[in-house]
């Protein structure tokens, strides 16, 4: 029977799958080493293999193919011939809303929890919506880009002439069905994929004409792309660990027409006097490494995979690199704090250890909770450094 051979395939991809690498990743891999799964095998596996994900750890007494069945149900608005094997009696409800087949699957199964789904909220940030946030892991994120105001409408026009649903969120910030492919539509350059969250950072950098900024862990350049669109006449020095990244980070500035910028690779747990020793900067945004924890609905695998003792980690981490940068920092001026993490641990904290320890003062903070928008939940901060008597 079909269904016994997408059971088998789902089995034999899990089997093989130990969190290592981020399932988008390792499943063309594993694709390309067997050749014969057709494409519509893998794109079923695939559909399983993130529905499964989806379930986070709720009802681990469950057999796999019975999680698989219930997490099938609950993402996907479309049958699935295991859910029609295994949850005959719900297959009529699979157009409901996420809310109504939460409903069910809570009456049919009296040991599920929506807390188990993300098993570490005793630690989450802030006043977050716990089963707002838990369901989301549910859904998809959307695809959002940012382009210029200038631009909105026209691209919006030729995206809904190529009958792609569009969703207009601000003047500069669209939203698409996640999986969009944009690049035989729109020309290069014209926009920048960047989840809605990260475009609110934005609101807190406030630059002036002028500033010197420095984006520490500017990876592939997403917040300086944000900032010069914000304010293109500033002076710019983009830094990170990985040469790799900041590679990338030169095509994307190219694209979009940055020219002047200094680029440094740094490690900031390290004393970095003799290469910074002469820079004072108006601004420094710190996009800190972090356990990624608020953007899992992207990479649900993670609920799964994910080692609560890595929290401290990164924790530890932050707090090291912001030591290592607020000396650099022109009294009376910024430091923008941000992570993708909905850990306390790495979000109040650290701002707290911040204003405990270091000539700063915490301005104004905030939990961006992407799951009220189909998006990622982030966190940012902007301190300012005390002004020398």
């Amino acid at each position: 029977m079909r269904v016994d051979h997408q059971i088998r395939a789902f089995e034999q991809i899990l089997n093989s799958y130990d969190g290592s690498l981020p399932l988008h990743r390792f499943l063309p891999v594993y694709f390309k080493q067997n050749k014969q799964m057709g494409s519509s095998d893998r794109r079923w596996a695939t559909r399983h293999l993130y529905s499964f994900f989806r379930l986070g750890k709720a009802l681990p007494l469950l057999s796999r193919e019975e999680r698989l069945s219930i997490g099938d149900f609950l993402c996907q608005d479309t049958l699935s011939l295991i859910v029609e094997k295994n949850l005959p009696s719900l297959t009529g409800h699979i157009a409901l809303s996420l809310d109504e087949k939460l409903a069910l699957i809570k009456d049919m199964y009296a040991a599920f929890d929506e807390e188990e789904v993300y098993p570490f909220h005793a630690a989450l940030s802030g006043d977050i919506d716990k089963h707002a946030f838990f369901t989301s892991f549910f859904k998809q994120p959307d695809l959002f880009i940012r382009v210029a105001a200038a631009d909105s409408a026209s691209i919006v026009s030729k995206l809904a002439d190529e009958n792609i649903a569009v969703k207009a969120i601000s003047e500069t910030a669209l939203a698409l069905p996640n999986g969009t492919k944009l690049e035989t539509i729109l020309k290069e350059g014209s926009y920048q994929v960047q989840d809605l969250s990260s475009q609110h950072t934005g609101e807190y950098f406030k630059p002036n004409k002028w500033d010197k900024w420095w984006d520490c862990c500017a990876a592939s350049g997403g917040k300086t792309l944000l900032l010069h669109s914000l304010e293109p006449v500033i002076e710019l020095l983009v830094s990170d660990l990985r040469e790799s990244v900041l590679t990338n980070l030169d095509e994307r500035f190219r694209l979009a027409g940055i020219k002047k910028y200094h680029k440094k690779e740094l490690d900031l747990l390290r004393n970095n006097d003799q290469v910074l020793h002469h820079y004072q900067f108006d601004g420094i945004i710190l996009d800190a490494p972090c356990t990624g924890s608020g953007t899992w609905g992207r990479t649900p695998e993670m609920l799964s995979f994910f080692d609560e003792r890595k929290i401290n980690q990164f924790s530890v981490i932050q707090k090291g690199i912001v030591q290592n940068i607020v000396k650099y920092l022109k009294p009376g001026k910024p430091l923008v704090y941000i992570t993708c993490s909905a850990f306390a641990d790495e979000n109040e904290a650290v701002v707290k250890h911040i204003t405990d320890t270091l000539p700063l003062t915490l301005e104004s903070m905030e939990l961006i909770k992407g799951y009220e928008n189909n998006a990622d939940t982030m966190f940012v901060a902007r301190l300012i450094k005390h002004i020398q008597d």
